[in-house]
């Protein structure tokens, strides 16, 4: 069976590419690209990079609360968990890790190590 670090990470990972990324790429668009998109025309079209960089940073704080909130769930409701298995073996990641909710946002965290939007 993998290490507890390793499966955290596997976790990590999937969890911000399949998730954080997946969300972040949209506001990641040009300013011109999003205000061609339906329903946001008004919100882009004539918005200058500063306040661009805003909505940024505001849409990456919404995702690591998001993500925060829902590993939290797991955290303090014991009847739910997040089971890895490996050769008929389960680890609850709960369990292995010191606190759940933090590992996308802390410093060195998954985002920072796993996210392939955050900086581009």
């Amino acid at each position: 069976m993998k290490s507890n670090k390793e499966i955290l990470d596997k976790f990590g990972e999937l969890l911000i590419n399949g998730v954080f990324d997946n969300q972040i790429s949209f506001i990641n668009n040009s300013v011109v690209d999003l205000a061609k998109t339906k329903g946001y025309q008004n919100l882009f079209t004539g918005m200058n990079q500063d306040q661009k960089s805003e909505i940024e940073f505001y849409t990456k704080e919404l995702l690591k609360g998001c993500l925060f909130d829902t590993l939290k769930i797991f955290e303090e409701n014991d009847q739910f968990k997040l089971i890895y298995e490996e050769d008929g073996k389960q680890v609850d990641l709960n369990k292995i890790s010191e606190m759940l909710k933090a590992e996308p946002i802390i410093e060195g965290g998954w985002i920072e190590r796993f996210s392939k939007e955050l900086n581009k």
